[in-house]
């Protein structure tokens, strides 16, 4: 069973961190991950740097700025987990766009990740439509999940219709904004995150976007299996650098 799907079967609520590859220094992929599993983090969501980040706040943008500077780039993320699996072992995601995805080869990339351990993948701009199509053999060929955004403004057609596409979790997008924008929850969220759980969909939902301290992912938790953070993480490893991800993480819960 994919790791993933094992994770979403235990009694607890999940925490996911986000950061993106590569950043502050090229060299610390490796160290957050483990750091970030040492100190009871579910699973990660490792963020592919794009020179166009769509859907990413200010914090996430610089830091995927930052970390394409650096070198990052999809086979330097991938020569750098090659060995990952030797000391992690919880769910990896990668989260990216699918320009790199597409430059790379769908299927070779499918492949690697396939070969590294990593579960499963979130792509912003790929279309629900066009994966069940045109990519979701592939995908399915090399045992990879791959993770669709929703919003407020998703049908509940639109979200049906994921759901039934889906085989892992659906990524429950908090707000219309972009990522890092929000400070907490208000009334219209929390109808918005009751709705989707009174739709018993057979996917798990994670909500991401604003979430960033305890408060608000005990708020979101409420009403899904777990939540994701990840400017707010970027912007503590921005001022207090790798070795204090404990810290972070003991503060959200």
């Amino acid at each position: 069973m994919n790791r993933i799907n094992q994770k979403l079967q235990e009694d607890k609520k999940i925490l996911s961190i986000y950061f993106s590859a590569g950043y502050p220094n090229l060299n610390d992929t490796l160290q957050i991950i483990q750091d970030l599993e040492k100190n009871g983090v579910d699973m990660i969501e490792i963020g592919l740097p794009f020179s166009d980040p769509l859907a990413d706040g200010p914090t996430i943008q610089a830091s995927s700025t930052q970390a394409l500077q650096n070198g990052m780039t999809t086979q330097v993320l991938f020569d750098q987990l090659i060995a990952i699996r030797k000391t992690v072992s919880i769910p990896l995601v990668i989260m990216g766009y699918f320009n790199p995805i597409l430059q790379y080869g769908v299927e070779s990339f499918c492949q690697k990740c396939a070969e590294i351990g990593i579960d499963g993948l979130i792509i912003p701009d790929l279309p629900v439509d066009v994966y069940a199509e045109e990519f979701k053999a592939t995908f399915e060929k090399y045992g990879l999940k791959n993770i669709f955004l929703i919003t407020p403004q998703t049908s509940d057609e639109r979200i049906r219709f994921i759901d039934s596409v889906s085989d892992g979790f659906i990524y429950m997008v908090s707000s219309a904004s972009v990522t890092g924008s929000s400070a907490g929850f208000g009334s219209v969220q929390e109808n918005y995150f009751k709705r989707i759980a009174d739709m018993n969909l057979k996917n798990s939902q994670i909500i991401g976007f604003g979430i960033n301290n305890a408060e608000t992912f005990n708020q979101a938790t409420q009403f899904a299996k777990g939540a994701i953070i990840g400017s707010a993480f970027i912007k503590h490893l921005t001022e207090n650098g790798v070795d204090s991800i404990g810290k972070f993480v003991k503060s959200i819960r």
